[in-house]
């Protein structure tokens, strides 16, 4: 399954063909399975139905651990895991001992596909729908912007000045239903104006799905949207593919709390005096999940390993709890940005620091959140016809990090 021929570039130690169709890649933003099979189920995406018909492929595969944003949207554009592009997580323990987000370009320790087919000569374009990506996203001068911020932005690079007068409309905020919409919107836009893009990168934001599972009202709506969205791309003439970043699952009781472990407060029972939790979920958008999720890094002194991680292990509903040897080589993420444990629980449990640390009066409704394992399961779709063997690597289980290889190299060109 690689490709031979001189239009080929090696890119973070894999081969890509360069892009003889028009292409984009959309990661649809905690997009569970389920709510791609309950849509078709119910008729509400028949654009993706008749896709899927007339020769498109969908398998369910694996994102990035932990299950987070920044994490697996560098995977999908590096097409490479934490350890090649250096995010672990959205937010970590810098050696300076403060927290820090991890949004600067700076982090970055691998280029994307996008800037290296850029430097190529071929024309590309990503929009996000979260603007806390789009400088990670621009990384290599890739003209790049956000629909959160595109009342800010231009795109110079494609004679675009206005974003709002291109695409007819305000942007909405962060916490509208509409906001993932507007952002493929935008790259539809561009391509009316500019031409189809040779690659072009569309990432959602997952408030909708923070909010409701499959077949909330909301979330109806939002799947419908999308369909027609995707409808305008295929008539476009691209070629298509879909995965999301990871999933999402209900982190509450049936009372509608948040059930959760604070691990500072669990470890200071337990005589561990020095802990620093830190939670890679953290990102400026408090509203989708409180900084609360299924992953979580503790750093400790060494004599207090041993205690800490025991003590986290016999709470209900923990999964995992590796060292920092242990996680690089199982979750392929970089030592020195992690934590001296990493910490993983189940569907239904979320990690926080201590009680007194987190407000859970900014949340929209009961905890829905992602993080560990049971988010890790992604939905990866291709609009196109695959040959046997990238069929064959979707059907027995492609990653999200897969989606430009299974595009630029798996689709007849």
């Amino acid at each position: 399954m690689t490709p031979t021929d001189s239009d080929t570039l090696i890119i973070n130690a894999r081969p890509y063909r360069l892009p003889k169709r028009p292409t984009v890649a959309i990661t649809i933003d905690g997009c569970d399975p389920r709510y791609i099979d309950d849509a078709l189920d119910r008729g509400l995406m028949p654009r993706l139905a008749e896709m899927l018909r007339s020769g498109g492929s969908y398998g369910v595969g694996l994102g990035q651990m932990p299950s987070f944003t920044n994490t697996n949207n560098m995977s999908i554009v590096t097409g490479g895991p934490p350890v090649v592009h250096g995010l672990p997580g959205n937010h970590y323990l810098a050696p300076t001992g403060e927290e820090v987000q991890l949004s600067d370009p700076s982090f970055l320790r691998a280029p994307s596909i996008h800037a290296e087919l850029q430097r190529a000569g071929k024309k590309v374009l990503l929009v996000t729908a979260k603007d806390k990506l789009r400088r990670l996203l621009a990384h290599g001068d890739v003209p790049a912007t956000s629909a959160e911020k595109a009342h800010e932005h231009a795109l110079p690079a494609y004679g675009v000045d206005d974003i709002l007068a291109l695409v007819g409309r305000r942007n909405p905020g962060p916490y509208e239903w509409d906001m993932s919409h507007y952002g493929i919107e935008i790259g539809i836009a561009v391509s009316k104006r500019a031409g189809l893009m040779d690659l072009m990168y569309l990432s959602t934001t997952d408030f909708v799905q923070h909010a409701e599972g499959p077949g909330g009202e909301m979330s109806d709506r939002y799947l419908r949207r999308f369909d027609d969205l995707l409808g305008e791309l295929l008539d476009l003439g691209y070629v298509v593919g879909m995965v999301a970043d990871h999933g999402m699952n209900d982190k509450h009781h049936a009372d509608g709390t948040a059930r959760v472990h604070y691990l500072e407060d669990v470890l200071a029972a337990a005589g561990v005096t020095d802990a620093h939790v830190i939670l890679p979920i953290t990102d400026p958008y408090v509203v989708h999940h409180g900084a609360l999720g299924s992953f979580a890094w503790v750093h400790v002194s060494e004599d207090q390993i041993e205690t800490a991680r025991q003590a986290i292990s016999d709470l209900d509903g923990i999964e995992e709890v590796f060292t920092r040897a242990e996680s690089a080589v199982i979750y392929q993420h970089p030592t020195d940005r992690i934590g001296d444990l990493s910490v993983a629980s189940d569907a239904r449990t979320a990690l926080g620091k201590s009680a007194s640390k987190h407000d859970l009066s900014v949340l929209s409704g009961p905890l829905r959140s992602h993080g560990g394992r049971h988010e890790q399961i992604v939905p990866i779709i291709v609009s196109h016809p695959l040959a046997p063997d990238y069929a064959d690597q979707l059907r027995i289980g492609a990653k999200n990090s897969d989606i430009h290889h299974l595009l630029l190299n798996g689709v007849a060109q």
